[in-house]
């Protein structure tokens, strides 16, 4: 049992708030602890039954490793690991086997959370300097924090970044994409960051990053230039891509994907129609071109988008226009199935991901800053990549690649050709 006694007149909250520090810093070393010993036993139990020649076992403790510390979101927690003597022979290399622990990998000296916050870090533009100050305040030490180690794990990042981007896309089916350029006004002296960005839905309905690069500018080159190098590893045409109307992308797919068909982005659609209207109309306005996204079908989404504009086109045409010349891009979605409406409607998967960083005004100088922010981000969307989940009724994004139709957001049956035609007397 733990007993907290306070002695003398010191004040509760400083005397509080450093025994709460160390007692969860101590309960986090005990728990640790506890399931190393735990992980190592289980291991050692699962083999009792292999032994040698004169009958000892093959799988026994060995003591412990050199102690260690390892930074934590509860601080840095030193750490001395239980040991494991593996004698068995693995049969295809001829290698001695060897214990691996799943819950402190070897040579590990940080939490994989911790390594999380790192690019957030970087990309709100703060120096890899100011790093160990900065945490220390949260975890207690800077140990493994320091201006060097993150200067090697920029490195790290920034070569497994480039693989990623030069990996083979042939075995992967990207039906549904969402594309745009996010600025990140961070880590340059002259310049801000813009981020070529593709996501795409899988054809078993799951999300992941489908590429990444710094295209200097939103242009259509660039645009074109990453989609080229997606095709040329393997890509197939997309069914759908969805983004913002203001994009270069869509002059590089329509060149590079002309199968690709087109939705525009509603969020970043009706901040453009809002910034044409005067304050006192958004509200109503808002309201409005809900009824067109939101409608039951394309037919109620039609109709309401012409009852905007003859609300709102007499006296502000540039705002009426922004909705009925795109339309048929806009509405695009319905053809698809009700399931998937809320995901194509928006490029949200992006947007999320990067509301925290995106057009930051604080710029922080360094060499070597567009390919470090590159990695940056890169990590940060795999980092955000494990909590994105499948998209709605996953199954029919199959059935949209296999070229169904739907109607209304429902399946339309298809004739059975097999069944042979009735004659006609």
């Amino acid at each position: 049992m733990l007993k907290v006694v306070q002695e003398g007149n010191e004040s509760c909250e400083s005397a509080g708030g450093s025994l709460l520090d160390e007692i969860v810093s101590d309960g986090a070393r005990q728990m640790l602890a506890a399931a190393l010993q735990a992980e190592v036993a289980a291991y050692v139990e699962a083999f009792a039954d292999q032994v040698d020649e004169a009958g000892r076992r093959l799988v026994v403790r060995n003591g412990h490793h050199a102690p260690r510390e390892v930074t934590t979101a509860a601080g840095a927690i030193p750490v001395r690991a239980p040991r494991v003597n593996d004698r068995r022979i693995e049969e295809t290399s001829g290698e001695r086997k060897r214990f691996a622990s799943a819950i402190l990998p070897a040579w590990a000296r940080k939490s994989p959370k911790v390594a999380e916050v790192l690019p957030l870090l970087y990309l709100h533009g703060l120096s890899s300097g100011d790093f160990a100050p900065a945490l220390e305040q949260f975890l207690g030490s800077g140990a493994g924090l320091s201006a060097a180690s993150i200067t090697r794990l920029t490195a790290q990042w920034q070569d497994e970044a480039a693989a990623f981007n030069k990996r083979s896309l042939a075995g992967t089916d990207y039906v549904y994409v969402w594309v745009d350029g996010i600025h990140l006004k961070v880590r340059l002296e002259q310049d801000k960051v813009c981020l070529l960005v593709i996501i795409g839905v899988r054809a078993d309905g799951t999300k992941e990053l489908v590429a990444l690069d710094d295209g200097h500018r939103e242009s259509s080159e660039s645009w074109a230039d990453l989609l080229r190098s997606c095709k040329r590893r393997g890509m197939r045409a997309p069914v759908l891509a969805v983004g913002d109307g203001a994009l270069g992308f869509w002059a590089a797919v329509r060149q590079v994907f002309p199968a690709t068909r087109e939705q525009r982005c509603w969020f970043h659609k009706i901040a453009n129609v809002l910034n044409a209207l005067p304050k006192s109309a958004q509200p109503a306005a808002k309201t409005a071109l809900a009824q067109i996204w939101s409608a039951e079908d394309k037919e109620h989404a039609t109709t309401a988008a012409k009852a905007f504009a003859a609300d709102y086109g007499v006296k502000w045409p540039k705002a009426a226009a922004k909705i009925i010349d795109d339309l048929d891009v806009l509405l695009e979605f319905y053809d698809y199935p009700a399931e998937h409406w809320i995901h194509l409607r928006t490029t949200n998967p992006i947007e999320s991901t990067f509301a925290t960083v995106r057009l930051r005004q604080r710029v922080t100088k360094g060499p070597g800053s567009r390919a470090a922010g590159v990695a940056m981000a890169f990590k940060l969307i795999e980092s955000a990549q494990a909590r994105w989940r499948a998209v709605n009724a996953p199954h029919l994004v199959a059935l949209v690649r296999a070229g169904a139709r739907f109607e209304k957001g429902l399946l339309v049956e298809r004739p059975d050709e097999s069944q042979p035609q009735q004659q006609v007397a």
